[in-house]
């Protein structure tokens, strides 16, 4: 098969998946470690409490932001798989209205969450990004719903290339956080352009119509994923805003120096769940023997990956610190160990919250969503007065496990999909002894003496060697007794 072919056109289901993967992978990977190194470089230059300003901005726009996309995005992608392309010039105008309105609603925020003129500046500026920003996933759905996530993976790259660029060179000549702000604005502005230019091209013209009656269909079918998306927000940045709004602004950089690293952790989970969320999508409408088999494979490649991110995470998290900044940001230690096993339990999470989405559920996962939320600002309300960043952490690693708890509950018994099966529970048992096997090796003192990528080689080598033995082991004895049960 060609390469350009094989890259850039979808020619099976299989090909289509691996494709996909690649470029939101290469999208995802590209920029979110070009953001980080922003942000680390940030971190370093400004210290933790002008970093902690910026966070603090910054969680506070993408709180009141959740309401910019409401759940249509995702409706969207799987309105058009589904081969529901009539309503896509209302959904645009639908989405620049909730855009301005996005803008007026953080505008209007920022003069009850902070008195600090600097702050409220940033939060207007970053307001006009969160909107912009919402704006593109538009685009973005179509495309993810033909499955051509090419053309995001570019224009994101691009926007994280400018972001990064531009971002470093404002900081240095002008040393203050605002100048950031401008950065994210003006890439994201790019970014917009770019993805529009790719839909025209590919697409044509589709004239933008106001119909009340197809934004009504869109907003009941996408409020339940809506209001989810808002109560996640809330379990993700409600604690960064109150310890902004409690003056626990050094607290907040340390907190989220150590979640921006756990965002890199994550971008596996993004991009297999996007690559995945089509395919899911078409085969509930066909089979469900297809939809299980396809959760399958996405929850074997999942229990793959998290596995040894916690252990290693946990066992490493010292060294991981003050590698990506410096001594000053070791109080984020204890903060970045509890976050690395929130992060294993969103990878799972993610994998079923897709089935009920997929299988129409998202009242349900609504349902779950609000629970979460509220069990989560009452425990940022009790632990983060007594216990800073660390009582912060604690409080959204415990929403995600209830959060966890409750999806796999509700996909055992209002869906035809087994969230777990003999084939899921052997591969965890296989992963956890590799990762056993591993936390072993890179607690040997001379080999975590050494420097922490070479630490990270060791213990992903011993842990593919591990896990290849333990299938291995598994491939042998599923021969074995399907020989028995013939005989």
């Amino acid at each position: 098969m060609h390469i350009k072919k094989f890259f850039l056109e979808n020619i099976g289901q299989r090909q289509t998946i691996i494709k996909n993967t690649f470029w939101l992978g290469l999208a995802e990977i590209i920029s979110g470690l070009l953001r980080l190194i922003l942000l680390i470089y940030v971190a370093r230059f400004l210290g933790a409490n002008k970093y902690g300003e910026f966070m603090f901005a910054t969680a506070f726009i993408m709180l009141l932001g959740s309401m910019g996309d409401f759940g249509i995005s995702q409706i969207t992608t799987r309105q058009l798989a589904q081969e529901d392309k009539k309503d896509y010039g209302s959904i645009v105008s639908l989405r620049i209205f909730l855009s301005l309105a996005t803008i007026v609603v953080i505008t209007i925020g920022s003069f009850f969450i902070s008195a600090d003129y600097q702050i409220r500046n940033i939060i207007w500026i970053l307001g006009i990004y969160i909107a912009v920003s919402n704006f593109c996933d538009i685009f973005f759905a179509f495309f993810r719903a033909h499955q051509k996530m090419q053309y995001e993976a570019w224009s994101k790259i691009i926007q994280a290339l400018v972001t990064t660029g531009l971002g470093i060179a404002l900081i240095m000549l002008f040393s203050n956080t605002q100048s950031l702000a401008y950065s994210y604005v003006l890439a994201t502005i790019i970014s917009l352009i770019i993805i529009a230019i790719f839909f025209l091209k590919k697409e044509g013209n589709i004239p933008i119509k106001i119909n009340k009656t197809i934004w009504k269909k869109y907003l009941l079918m996408a409020w339940p994923l809506g209001l989810m998306a808002i109560c996640a927000a809330v379990y993700t940045y409600i604690d960064s805003t109150m310890m902004g709004a409690m003056g626990q602004v050094t607290q907040t950089g340390w907190y989220n120096a150590a979640y921006k690293i756990i965002n890199i952790v994550l971008i596996p989970s993004t991009l297999i769940s996007q690559s995945f969320y089509p395919i899911l999508s078409k085969n509930f409408k066909e089979s469900k023997d297809k939809l299980q088999k396809t959760y399958d494979k996405e929850m074997g490649i999942t229990i793959f990956l998290i596995a040894p991110l916690i252990v290693g995470g946990i066992v490493l998290a010292p060294k991981i610190l003050t590698f990506f900044y410096n001594p000053t940001f070791l109080p984020a230690v204890l903060a970045f160990q509890i976050l690395i096993i929130m992060a294993g339990v969103i990878f799972i999470n993610t994998v079923l919250n897709q089935v009920l989405i997929v299988t129409h559920k998202q009242k349900k996962i609504f349902i779950i969503s609000l629970i979460g939320a509220i069990t989560n600002v009452v425990l940022n309300i009790v632990l983060i007065p007594r216990f800073s960043l660390y009582g912060a952490a604690a409080s959204t690693a415990i929403t995600y496990l209830i959060l966890l708890l409750l999806t796999y509950l509700a996909m055992s018994r209002i869906t035809d999909t087994k969230p777990i099966n003999i084939k899921i529970f052997i591969n965890l048992l296989i992963s956890i002894f590799a990762s056993f096997l591993m936390f072993l090796a890179i607690k040997i003192p001379f080999i975590y003496s050494i420097h922490i990528l070479l630490i990270v080689l060791i213990g992903a080598i011993i842990y593919s060697l591990a896990f290849i033995i333990g299938k291995t082991i598994e491939k042998k004895a599923n021969h074995y007794f399907k020989y028995v049960r013939n005989r």
